[in-house]
Order: C-alpha cells, then structure tokens, then sequence
C-alpha cells in the first residue's frame, strides 16, 4: 500500500524554523521519506520561495495553501488530493502538523504497517494513553474530512473525523507523537516502543523464534 505524509505548516516561518540544524520542514520531509511514506507534500505559505528552497534536492513538493476561509481541515483535503494526483492508487495519507518535530521514522513505518493490516480505520498515533499526530487518514473517507467544519482546529476536526469514521489508537511508546516544537529534545520522555507490533504481527519483532520454531518442527515431525 502506498501512503503519502501530508505537512501542514501554518505559516512560512514556522515552516522554517531551525531545527537540530536544519528547517523544520527539511526535517519532516526527511523523517516521512526515512519512516516509508510516498509521496511527501508540504503545504506551506510561502511567498518568497523559501521552504521550497529548505526542500530541494528531496523527494517532497511544496504547494501553495488552501484558501484561509476553508481552515484546518481545508488544507488537509487540499493535500490529500495532491497526493491522489502525485501517486495513482495511493490509499492514506498521514497528517502531520508541523509542530510535531520529534516524531520517530519508526512511528510512520509502524503506522504503515498498521494501515496494511486495517486498511479503513482512522489511525491514531499514542503514547501513554494521549493520542497525537501524525493521523493516518485512509483516503476512502476523504468525503467525510471534506464534511468537517471549517471552524474547528486541527484537534478537533480530527476529533470529528474519528467520530464519523472507524477508527483506533495505535500505543507506538513515541514521545514524539505528543510532545511537539514547544518541548526541547532534551526534556522529552525516553522512547519506549510499542509492546507488540502496531500491524499485529509479532514473530518479526523477536517473539519468543526459538519456541516458535520448535513449535514448528514438532508439528512437522522434523
């Protein structure tokens, strides 16, 4: 399956403020690209041409904005359907807020991985019970992102969505999904994992191989 991160950056300086010595933009990009999703789509203002610059040589693309009056949700759908555009058959995008700077590549594979194994439920990010961005939003339910109300902040819009449509948490043990560009690295909580693997599958986490295998081979008669 192929899913695309969508970063949300209300405004250009936002978009790039330095981060661990880079835009935080470039650093979003890179987390997506490293973690597994295609494409990558930043939406961002930006009048002079500077957070396309911050992503050159990428493989992400910067696109203008939706209009203000269409709010939060507005420039979710917005790319969201860039995404559909840039990538035939592409079935979610992740929405993640450019605040969110400490997310772990780790989450966005394991919240891939998830989606393949529940490809219609809403997917939410947690850690510790709290659940946090970046939202895998399967794009069958892009009609009723649309319905949201233009009103509400990207909380609650996505609060609504999740009411609407089948949806979950995801405990992935990542500060990251919680804790955004107001938090220092250093302060952040220590990264913990997830228990068992967010897709449900758990031989290839380092289950308990050599008692599986003799499972196996008893079963076999080996």
């Amino acid at each position: 399956m192929t899913v695309a991160a969508v970063i949300l950056s209300a405004t250009t300086e936002g978009a790039l403020t330095d981060t661990l010595g880079q835009p935080r933009v470039r650093r979003l990009v890179d987390l997506a690209w490293a973690g597994g999703a295609l494409p990558v789509v930043v939406i961002a203002p930006d009048p002079d041409g500077a957070v396309a610059r911050a992503i050159a040589e990428t493989e992400a693309a910067w696109h203008a904005p939706a209009a203000h009056e269409d709010g939060p949700k507005g420039q979710m759908v917005r790319g969201c359907e860039i995404a559909q555009d840039e990538v035939q058959g592409a079935s979610a995008a992740l929405l993640w807020p450019g605040r969110m700077i400490w997310v772990g590549a780790e989450t966005i594979t394991s919240l891939i991985e998830a989606h393949g194994m529940d490809p219609g439920t809403l997917l939410r990010p947690a850690w510790s019970g709290q659940q946090g961005w970046p939202v895998l939003l399967p794009l069958a339910h892009l009609d009723v992102l649309r319905s949201v109300s233009a009103t509400l902040d990207p909380d609650d819009a996505i609060h609504a969505l999740a009411d609407a449509v089948p949806s979950r948490a995801v405990e992935l043990g990542d500060p990251g999904v919680v804790f955004d560009a107001a938090t220092a690295e250093p302060d952040l909580p220590p990264y913990e994992g997830p228990s068992v693997p967010a897709g449900g599958h758990v031989h290839e986490w380092g289950e308990d191989v050599a008692g599986i295998t003799d499972a196996e081979a008893g079963a076999t008669g080996r």
